[in-house]
């Protein structure tokens, strides 16, 4: 909690990437080995565009700890990179069930959202990130690019 306080109040980018990235690193120690080991061989059939075992790995994970949030996340990102932006939105909404501040689900969301035509709730969720992470100036930009369409549609 100190650190979401800290990144809340950070004006300073730089600085408050490295509280960001504070903030994942915790994040990504699930605390147990198995876990840890299972969302490395996640990460690596992902990257080698093996979704099937990456789902399989994904899927053990969120069986052995529903709580952890950064598998429904790591799933969300295989079935977007899959084209299933619906069970993408599924796991980005599960993530943010069990952690609302999971800042980079907000971010996907947003994304997504947009990338569907839904640019009003793309914006929300744009509001949401930038709550957590105010100083993430790619982020404020994407969020007044948005704005200023939003903007023009309606005038």
């Amino acid at each position: 909690d100190t650190l979401f306080a800290s990144l809340k109040k950070e004006r300073n980018a730089v600085k408050a990437r490295s509280i960001a990235n504070q903030i994942a690193s915790e994040w990504n120690d699930s605390g147990s080995a198995t876990i840890n080991l299972l969302m490395q061989w996640a990460g690596e059939a992902a990257d080698e565009k093996r979704n099937a075992a990456a789902y399989d790995f994904l899927d053990q994970v969120i069986l052995l700890d529903p709580d952890y949030v950064q598998a429904p996340y790591r799933r969300a990102m295989v079935h977007f990179a899959d084209g299933d932006a619906r069970k993408a939105m599924a796991d980005i909404n599960l993530t943010l069930e069990r952690e609302p501040r999971y800042f980079p689900a907000l971010a996907s969301l947003a994304n997504i959202l947009e990338a569907s035509g839904r640019e009003e709730l793309a914006l929300k969720a744009w509001e949401q990130y930038l709550a957590l992470y105010p100083a993430d100036k790619d982020a404020r930009k994407e969020a007044v690019d948005l704005s200023e369409k939003l903007a023009g549609t309606r005038g």
